[in-house]
């Protein structure tokens, strides 16, 4: 059916061609041109979409180049703090003491034990990714490496340098590592687990979490001093600015690929 806008010019077109007139005979395509404009502006609408892909692909490779370095040198970073003897972040005074009772090396405590916290995510309904389960071994890998590198040290004047280098490199790796947006780790996920759960708050689940293995860390044997305190002031400190350095920005929709309100809620890879 022909819409009444349609059908309006049709109708004079008998009366012209009947009295021969050319003014009419040449009206009919004037009314075709006028259409086809509206016609073609759509053609132009996936052309506007079409730059945006190639720029995200572009993005994909420096996020992962951000997650696997940031997870080395996070490994690198607590090997520091086991060197130096003075304290180290609240999970591996856990890995150190269970290190102690089983003979095993802290990094491959480290990654049973991510794994084991890995487990604890499907009663809890947490998704993994790319980055949590490389997490697990990447971490411990870098962590056995690094120490094996680094040799043993005995005086202050070594220790204490090593010791705030340790914090500083733990700030620069959490920043890499999580404005990839891989996925958190397998410990920050059962913290933001637990508090979807038990509808708490962040700041406490956390703060039970982590004195709970610091505590258990230390009975086993795990080293908790001046480096443990330090690390827990000034690691948040560090990791939004470290954040803030390296976050990915998404060209499509000009947004950043560190989900607002995430850094608040895995501060640590671990």
């Amino acid at each position: 059916m022909s819409t009444p806008a349609d059908s309006a010019p049709a109708e004079p077109a008998p009366a012209a061609r009947a009295a021969g007139s050319p003014a009419a005979d040449s009206a009919p395509p004037a009314s075709p041109a006028a259409d086809s404009v509206p016609a073609e502006r759509p053609r132009a609408r996936p052309a506007e979409t079409g730059p945006t892909r190639p720029e995200s692909g572009r993005g994909l490779p420096r996020r992962l180049v951000q997650l696997y370095v940031g997870l080395a040198l996070y490994g690198a970073s607590s090997a520091l703090l086991v060197e130096a003897g003075l304290g180290l972040e609240p999970w591996n005074v856990l890995h150190q003491g269970l290190a102690e009772l089983t003979g095993l090396t802290i990094g491959v405590v480290s990654i049973f034990v991510g794994a084991a916290v890995l487990l604890l995510w499907i009663p809890l309904r947490q998704r993994p990714g790319l980055g949590t389960v490389s997490n697990v071994f990447v971490v411990g890998m870098a962590m056995d490496g690094t120490l094996a590198l680094v040799p043993d040290t005995h005086t202050l004047a070594v220790r204490v340098p090593l010791m705030l280098a340790g914090i500083v490199l733990n700030g620069l790796a959490t920043g890499l590592y999580i404005s990839a947006s891989f996925g958190p780790g397998p410990r920050d996920g059962l913290m933001t687990g637990l508090h979807r759960r038990t509808d708490r708050s962040i700041r406490l689940v956390r703060t039970v979490l982590e004195v709970a293995v610091v505590a258990t860390g230390f009975v086993l044997g795990g080293t908790v001093g001046i480096g443990t305190v330090l690390y827990a002031v000034a690691i948040g400190p560090l990791a939004q600015l470290f954040l803030r350095v390296f976050a990915v920005r998404r060209a499509p929709t000009g947004s950043t690929v560190v989900a607002t309100g995430q850094p608040e809620g895995a501060i640590l890879p671990g």
